[in-house]
């Protein structure tokens, strides 16, 4: 009969790392959840990235072909955000007004697709927000020469179009505009339209 030698592992019982206190799958976990915001985030922006230059190349290089791809990036968006604004309010109260559904937006809507909230929420009180965020997902990829301003406007009409879609689900007509001045910071400027 062949016995056991000592350096192997009883059953039921774990190995530590050598030089450390942590066993190894504890170790691993720890370090999957450290970097589980970035395994997230990168399939999304990959996506994202394939999407506009899929758009982008079925369309002509003129002016008014570079519009279509814009409004066909911010349809998309508005749809998949009416879906998911259905699946993220359909257990929550009705809102009361729509500060609270804009509180709603920048809070659980943006870290829902975004995996953070939205850093500032501005309003005049009268039917104009400003949601900044200082470091937006998809165009932290982007570098951040003023040269690449231009490309800007595509890589945010989705994200445009995906707050229009979830305001547009929650009662609020709106029109939702972005702007950028320095990479990687933005500014999407919602105007609602009363009815």
């Amino acid at each position: 009969p062949l016995h056991a030698s000592r350096r192997q592992q009883r059953p039921g019982r774990r190995r530590r790392c050598s030089g450390c206190r942590r066993f190894p799958e504890e170790a691993a976990v720890r370090s999957q959840q450290e970097s589980g915001k970035m395994a997230h985030e990168a399939p999304f922006q990959l996506l994202h990235s394939e999407l506009i230059h899929y758009i982008c190349k079925s369309a002509d290089s003129t002016d008014s072909e570079n519009g279509r791809s814009v409004t066909k990036l911010e349809n998309l968006g508005f749809r998949v955000g009416q879906g998911l604004i259905e699946r993220l309010t359909k257990d929550t109260a009705r809102f009361k007004d729509e500060l609270d559904v804009m509180k709603f937006i920048c809070k659980d809507f943006w870290t829902c697709v975004f995996k953070k909230q939205i850093d500032n929420l501005r309003t005049n009180h009268q039917g104009i927000y400003v949601l900044q965020d200082n470091k937006f997902l998809l165009l932290c990829h982007l570098s951040a020469g003023k040269q690449y301003l231009e490309h800007a406007p595509k890589y945010l009409a989705f994200t445009c179009g995906l707050v229009r879609g979830a305001l547009s689900n929650m009662g609020v007509k709106s029109i939702v505009t972005a702007e950028v001045s320095v990479m990687p910071a933005c500014k999407f400027q919602v105007m609602i339209q009363k009815v």
